[in-house]
């Protein structure tokens, strides 16, 4: 009996070593080696600071930007460590009021949009961290952004072209825009 004890620990310390450290260090080197931003959080810098992150969305409302999925994280939107989904079904008058509450926000920004108001702009993600929205959801916002900026429409409509990425390996997920690369893009040119 002893000697069955002894074999167990001595197993349970193996793989702990193996699978608690051995692991994840060869793991976390490999990564880092071949995919060092990835591997740091895909964090975007200016100036040599970090001011985002490509994973994970952050909070606009002020007209002149473009607007991302709306955040089901608590205290404040965009919390990394409050990630989750509000879990209100379709039915949940909560929901409705909230869903309510932004279309009219996006209404009162842009009064002269009478376009649909695409879902993704009104509805919060599994994860409520979405940096990304559709390409319908940015140029829904295309005309408010360039009105406000003093640009052109085919200016900032030629902008969203090309921060718009397509399908991961061409089958992958859908076409999507990454609200703070391009927020970024607009800043360079005021």
């Amino acid at each position: 009996m002893s000697r069955l004890i002894r074999n167990a620990v001595t197993m349970l310390l193996v793989m702990t070593a193996i699978t608690g450290l051995v692991y994840p260090l060869a793991a976390t080197g490999v990564a880092q080696v071949l995919f060092p931003h990835q591997a740091n959080g895909s964090l975007i810098e200016r100036n040599g600071k970090p001011i985002g992150s490509e994973l994970i969305g952050q909070y606009f409302d002020d007209p002149k930007y473009f607007w991302g999925r709306p955040s089901a994280t608590t205290p404040q939107p965009y919390n990394g460590t409050g990630s989750n989904g509000s879990n209100l079904g379709p039915s949940n008058t909560a929901l409705r009021d909230a869903v309510q509450q932004r279309i009219d926000a996006l209404r009162k920004a842009d009064p002269g949009n009478t376009a649909p108001v695409p879902a993704d702009l009104v509805t919060a993600s599994g994860s409520g961290l979405d940096p990304d929205i559709s390409p319908a959801a940015a140029q829904y916002q295309v005309a408010r952004v360039a009105r406000e900026r003093h640009v052109s429409v085919a200016q900032v409509q030629a902008l969203v072209a090309k921060f718009t990425q397509g399908r991961q390996l061409g089958l992958l997920g859908e076409p999507r825009v990454n609200v703070l690369t391009l927020n970024l893009a607009l800043d360079q040119w005021r």
